[in-house]
């Protein structure tokens, strides 16, 4: 016959809920973990996978468009016996130098 221990009953209950509050503990500082991370990832500016893939299609597709507008102006000035215009060259605009801005007034 065997006999019912109040004490190992009481003991087994409050390891269990030890357990539960534990584990509802260790759940919460891993979501307040998980926001901190997000706010700091979230301040240095960085791309999201899907808007980097989305623009670099976007690129690929105005690089095509690019290459038939091409051909079809080589096309038309071979069809009206011109020449090709050379392209004026591409200036880049001059770098801002940091230098010293004039005190407000």
């Amino acid at each position: 016959m065997q006999s019912k221990n109040r004490f190992f009953d009481d003991f087994s209950r409050m390891a269990t809920g030890a357990m539960g509050s534990l584990a509802g503990m260790g759940r919460e500082m891993e979501a307040g973990f998980r926001a901190r991370m997000e706010e700091f990832v979230g301040g240095l500016d960085l791309v999201k996978r899907e808007e980097f893939e989305a623009v670099k299609q976007m690129a690929a597709n105005a690089r095509a468009e690019n290459e038939e507008l091409k051909a079809r102006i080589a096309k038309l000035e071979a069809a009206a016996g011109t020449t090709p215009a050379k392209a004026a060259p591409v200036r880049k605009p001059a770098a801002k130098k940091a230098g010293k801005s004039a005190p407000a007034a």
